[in-house]
């Protein structure tokens, strides 16, 4: 039985750790990329839309390589764009514009064209292909308040209780041994 019991305790200790630790680490990279981080150097974004569904799920997450200086398109070549609104887009390249000097993007889930002619340094980055469907709702609740404490805080806390209470438990089986080399102490003099 204090075999099991010590195997559950090892993988409920070394479980807690490792949602800690990540949790800690998906903390740390969406707040220090202001909510944008990076995987091996591309770069992760949240899909907020269903203007590209059904390839790509409104929730989900995309792999977006980083574009540093303006490269030329082709029909069909999926990109991410700054707006002049602010917020980045992501769709696809339906129309090379003066020999790749402009561009006109469409979602794919669009019926009409978009409306902004989309200039190469807008670019910000190339979709590589890979999409990680429902990982884009965590991500957002992760940086959330709520899913700090939920994510950060309370594993912490669970942690923290359940090594004071390891720990307690180590005191009373050394007193108990303790108690025990006593009366055999005791016994061995009679």
């Amino acid at each position: 039985m204090k075999k099991v019991t010590s195997i559950l305790s090892g993988t409920l200790t070394t479980l807690l750790t490792i949602i800690l630790l990540v949790t800690v680490a998906a903390v740390v990279t969406t707040q220090v990329s202001d909510g944008e981080p990076s995987l091996f150097g591309y770069q992760i974004k949240t899909v907020l839309s269903g203007s590209m569904e059904p390839g790509i799920d409104t929730g989900s997450v995309i792999l977006v390589r980083a574009v540093d200086e303006p490269r030329t398109y082709q029909v069909g070549d999926v990109v991410t764009f700054q707006t002049y609104e602010g917020p980045l887009v992501t769709h696809r390249i339906h129309e090379v514009v003066d020999g790749g000097q402009s561009y006109i993007t469409k979602g794919d889930n669009n019926p009409l064209p978009d409306t902004q002619v989309l200039e190469p340094s807008m670019i910000v980055g190339e979709y590589i292909g890979i999409t990680i469907p429902y990982l884009g709702h965590v991500f957002s609740f992760i940086s959330s308040d709520v899913g700090v404490i939920m994510l950060f805080i309370i594993p912490g806390v669970i942690l923290v209780l359940y090594s004071m209470f390891t720990i307690v438990q180590a005191f009373r089986e050394v007193d108990r041994l303790s108690k025990e080399q006593q009366t055999v102490s005791s016994s061995q003099q009679e």
